[in-house]
């Protein structure tokens, strides 16, 4: 670890220096020798605490060292970064907020955050529709070629990284812990394959336990990565609106998932709609707005003119109509399940599962007891 890697580290790793003042200490200073250097008067001029003060004088004389030592054994890990400001990995989007966090704590691919990116939020609780359309947009848009962002809660989030996982896509997951830990609990499992085969980011030193607080900054700095955010399922009162409101605060596209009148959870769905988010119904629809960003980014075998094999073509118009009315035809007038659906059609199990999920976005179809599927009319 360098010099001025490890200034860094000391100045993350003090108690009470967070995105907010290290960032202010960044730019008075320019840079954390500077800032550590600056000295009671230096600091206070900035308006901080005289707690955080007292911790970053501990800091700059190094009484704080085994806080520093433990990070360090952290990073030891060939997969476990500490990303500044100053680093070539530093998300270009990310530095448009004001202000930016000077620091980011990843594990993994550290290359996702060079990707354009889309963020997948909404309910913890969601509807077993919402779940699987989350599930079903994520692996879409990975498929695509967008980094697929959420923030690892229940719900929305866990689908929509595991949409992106399944298909061999991007995923970045950020926390609002320190990455030590992972919260909720039950997401261990998912944390740990998005920590394999994505990117764990958080803004918070380690340590940092899961306080209310942190949410909303976890939040900001999802739609601050993102070219757009989608929306599924939110209650009016919604941590997804925040984020959505962020993503629209920073010049950046949201899009939200229609639902039933009936529904709760797509009330503030309907509630962003219109107050002008774009209502989509399908991955095109997205894909249509956002094309600038995907130019040299989208795999060219996911080609959108070229439908993967098993996936009906729904790109223009007329053929996605018919795609519906065939699995209409297949779906006959008795309850089907996907796997009957499949075996009717010779669809992929993803064609089958997104052409159901917008013809029951258009009320034509219904979730049955059992998993299975039933004309609504």
């Amino acid at each position: 670890m360098t010099t001025t890697q490890r200034d860094w580290l000391r100045l993350a790793c003090t108690p009470g220096i967070g995105a907010t003042l290290g960032a202010r200490l960044i730019e008075r200073y320019g840079s954390p020798a500077a800032a550590l250097a600056a000295g009671d008067a230096g600091w206070r001029g900035l308006n901080i605490p005289a707690p955080t003060r007292t911790a970053l004088a501990n800091s700059a004389a190094d009484h704080d060292s085994e806080r520093i030592a433990e990070a360090e054994r952290w990073l030891a890990d060939d997969d476990r970064y500490l990303i500044t400001r100053d680093s070539d990995h530093y998300p270009t989007a990310l530095a448009e907020l004001l202000p930016a966090p000077p620091w980011l704590y990843a594990i993994g691919d550290i290359d996702l955050l060079r990707y354009p990116a889309i963020a997948i939020v909404g309910s913890r609780n969601p509807t077993p529709s919402g779940r699987d359309a989350a599930r079903e947009f994520g692996a879409a848009l990975a498929r695509a070629g967008l980094v697929v962002v959420s923030g690892l809660a229940r719900g929305i989030d866990a689908a929509a990284h595991e949409g992106a996982l399944a298909a061999d896509g991007m995923t970045i997951a950020v926390c609002g812990t320190g990455l030590d830990r992972v919260y909720p609990a039950a997401n261990r499992e998912l944390a740990e394959q998005i920590a394999a085969n994505g990117l764990l980011l958080s803004e918070f030193a380690l340590g940092t336990q899961p306080v209310r607080g942190n949410f909303p900054r976890r939040n900001r700095v999802i739609a601050g990565l993102c070219t757009a955010t989608l929306v599924v399922e939110a209650a009016r009162a919604s941590g997804s609106l925040i984020t959505a409101r962020m993503a629209i605060g920073s010049g950046r596209d949201v899009f939200a998932l229609p639902g039933s009148i009936h529904n709760p959870l797509a009330r503030g769905c309907h509630q962003l709609i219109r107050d002008g988010a774009k209502l989509v119904e399908t991955t095109d629809h997205i894909l249509e707005d956002i094309a600038g960003v995907l130019d040299g980014f989208r795999p060219p075998s996911q080609s959108s003119s070229e439908p993967a094999p098993g996936q009906p073509d729904q790109s223009d118009t007329s053929t996605g109509h018919a795609a519906h009315e065939t699995l209409m035809t297949a779906l006959g007038h008795a309850p089907a399940r996907i796997d009957d659906l499949i075996q009717r059609t010779g669809w992929s199990a993803d064609a089958v599962s997104s052409t159901l999920l917008i013809l029951e976005l258009e009320g034509r179809v219904v979730a049955a007891p059992g998993g299975a599927y039933m004309r609504a009319i």
